[in-house]
């Protein structure tokens, strides 16, 4: 069975549990996702569907969409991702076949969810690394916020790589593992996640089957 659809963060709500607390739980528009091409072992060396979500507009559609969508007889699309499958699952599905967020996922399942996280600029190092800096007193002056020492003496006399830094922070991959499923909505074609996941607003994510957990009880409304 599939692990995965390629989804769209739509912003963040609450919703009350049976118990009557509120559960803050973040809307992914979770496909559908169209079947763009099917990998196999034997052709590519692994088995794997190529998913692609959303059309692209007539305007930014170049020859080489449109000759791979026709194959799937559908529109060329503006995502394209790889979600791993079974070798002996491959079968199962079709070029241009349409998955749907309730065909994968349910309430009460754990799930991975992947994305790009928020640009924040350049940044120093306590909000970069959480460092602690400079003490304000006993002598300290001119720098309260900075990482202090950042070489040695003679031996190596050089700072080494991988020192942490003051640099650009944010806008990178990130992947945040076992978010429970709160509810699936497949009218809206929605999946609702406890907590937060990386990103702004309609940013395009991948939602996984989680690799660590897999279930825990379901809070829907």
């Amino acid at each position: 069975m599939i692990s995965g659809l390629i989804g769209k963060k739509i912003g963040m709500t609450s919703v009350f549990g049976p118990d009557g607390a509120p559960i803050p739980v973040t809307v992914i528009q979770v496909g559908p996702c169209h079947v763009m091409q099917i990998k196999t072992k034997d052709k590519e060396g692994y088995p794997a569907l190529q998913l692609g979500f959303e059309d692209k507009r007539a305007q930014k559609v170049k020859k080489p969409d449109v000759g791979h969508a026709k194959k799937a007889n559908t529109p060329p699309k503006k995502i394209l991702r790889e979600v791993p499958i079974p070798a002996n699952d491959q079968d199962s599905y079709s070029l241009g076949q349409e998955i749907r967020v309730e065909q994968v996922f349910a309430a009460g399942e754990m799930v991975d969810v992947t994305g790009t996280s928020l640009g924040k600029g350049f940044q120093g190092v306590m909000k970069r690394h959480h460092m602690k800096g400079a003490d304000a007193t006993h002598g300290s002056h001119e720098s309260f916020r900075g990482g202090g020492s950042i070489g040695s003496a003679t031996t190596p006399g050089r700072v080494l790589k991988g020192k942490k830094m003051a640099g650009r922070m944010g806008n990178e991959r990130v992947t945040i593992l076992s978010q429970k499923v709160i509810q699936v909505r497949p009218e809206d074609n929605a999946l609702l996640v406890e907590g937060a996941v990386p990103g702004h607003k309609q940013n395009y994510v991948i939602v996984r089957k989680a690799v660590k957990k897999t279930h825990q009880k379901a809070k829907a409304a």
